[in-house]
């Protein structure tokens, strides 16, 4: 039964279908296992009508995780269509908290990837996925804490809006308040953070292929879109993560170059910043923000401006690693010290518990900001041998993480008492 949003929110024993999960799944096949025995294995049972609800999601990850997303996402709304609530046990054998995740019917780079933060944890999870049709229970699975991991996608705005109408009558804790997730979207961040002292972000203005027609036609110029574009700018598909679509555009012949390859109809243009070094490389920085406090995830380094950690090939430069390594080691007293005031102020502004945030240093030494988002994956997955530096940093963020869920925990017991 859908809840009536004005109600008072109860909490029940949980009726939830245990799964294999995001992290287990993904970790798998980032080692490179075979997924495709498993699939055919949950295929056979659910043909047989012997699966439940938790295999059928595990099988859409599968299925996501070997290519085919549209058949993925398939699988799991049909899932969700009778069965919304999953769970991934934790390590320990008696939990030491629960929490309850909050999710949207997006595909599995559209929830904050929270079972990673989790890992080798006591704590035990739930997903609560909010759909169409079935919106929130009328009682709410028990739990000590309770988070939002839905994006700001356009798909999840529905689940936001809806958990957003019960938020003032949640019984517990309630993190990364849905109302602040919207801020995230790039041209409402750069409205938010504008103005901060020691911080750049460009102007991210959404433009229409129509807008975007007329100056490759000449009828309008880049300031009749933002006041600050120009050429060269950097353009990307509204609602598109990882670098899908995006691409440095030089002049108005490489723009309808553009707009030919592409069939969106709207997107997000910006100036280009050269944040390249003295070196003539580029830095690329991850930063974990929790309970309002920096931490280094990763730092890319590449010939190119458009980096990501992958195809910045980290792990086959020894030099790259080793500053990464002292990047990481040193954060605290260097990187987070000369942009203390900046990253206090964004943490301030964007209000949330828990977010991550892409960034460089621009030619000025101000801490350039390209994105922040709720969903980026933070993990433990890299090769401790190639990478031995990272896991005492991925721990810390976990342990980081964890604290923040109990402190919260335990405020609400005090509140509620």
């Amino acid at each position: 039964m859908q809840h009536p949003v004005s109600a008072p929110l109860g909490v029940t024993v949980p009726n939830y279908a245990d799964r294999m999960g995001f992290a287990q799944l993904t970790r798998q096949a980032f080692e490179g296992v075979n997924l495709q025995p498993l699939r055919d294995q949950l295929v056979e049972r659910i043909t047989a009508g012997a699966a439940h609800a938790g295999e059928g999601l595990d099988l859409s990850l599968i299925v996501q995780l070997l290519g085919d997303k549209a058949a993925g996402l398939a699988i799991q709304s049909e899932v969700l269509t009778f069965h919304q609530l999953f769970r991934t046990p934790s390590a320990a054998s008696k939990p030491g908290l629960r929490v309850l995740a909050l999710a949207a019917d997006i595909d599995m780079g559209g929830n904050t990837p929270i079972e990673f933060l989790l890992e080798g944890s006591d704590i035990e999870l739930l997903t609560l996925y909010v759909v169409k049709g079935a919106g929130l229970p009328e009682n709410l699975p028990d739990h000590d804490v309770a988070i939002v991991v839905a994006s700001d996608s356009e798909e999840c705005r529905e689940a936001l809006a809806l958990i957003e109408k019960a938020a003032p009558n949640w019984p517990r804790p309630l993190l990364n308040r849905p109302e602040l997730i919207g801020n995230l979207d790039r041209d409402k961040l750069y409205r938010l953070l504008a103005d901060i002292r020691g911080l750049e972000i460009p102007v991210t203005a959404h433009a229409t292929r129509a807008q975007l027609s007329d100056l490759v036609q000449g009828r309008i110029a880049c300031a009749d879109i933002t006041g600050e574009l120009r050429f060269p700018m950097i353009v990307r598909p509204r609602g598109t993560h990882a670098g899908v679509g995006l691409a440095k555009i030089d002049d108005v012949p490489a723009l309808a170059a553009y707009l030919a390859e592409r069939q969106e109809q709207d997107f997000f243009v910006a100036r280009f910043v050269d944040y390249a070094s003295p070196d003539g490389l580029y830095r690329k920085i991850r930063l974990t923000m929790v309970d309002g406090k920096p931490y280094a995830c990763h730092m890319a380094i590449a010939e190119r401006w458009d980096i990501w950690y992958l195809n910045a090939d980290m792990m086959f430069s020894d030099e790259k690693r080793a500053e990464e390594a002292a990047f990481m080691l040193d954060f605290d007293h260097a990187f987070a010290a000369r942009h203390r005031s900046a990253l206090d102020e964004m943490g301030r502004r964007v209000g949330l518990d828990y977010f991550i945030v892409d960034c460089a240093e621009n030619q000025n030494g101000e801490l350039l900001v390209f994105e922040a988002d709720n969903t980026a994956v933070v993990h433990n997955m890299d090769s401790p041998v190639v990478f031995p530096y990272k896991p005492p940093q991925m721990r810390k963020i976990f342990a980081a993480f964890t604290a923040m869920l109990s402190r919260h925990a335990k405020a609400g017991e005090g509140s509620a008492a």
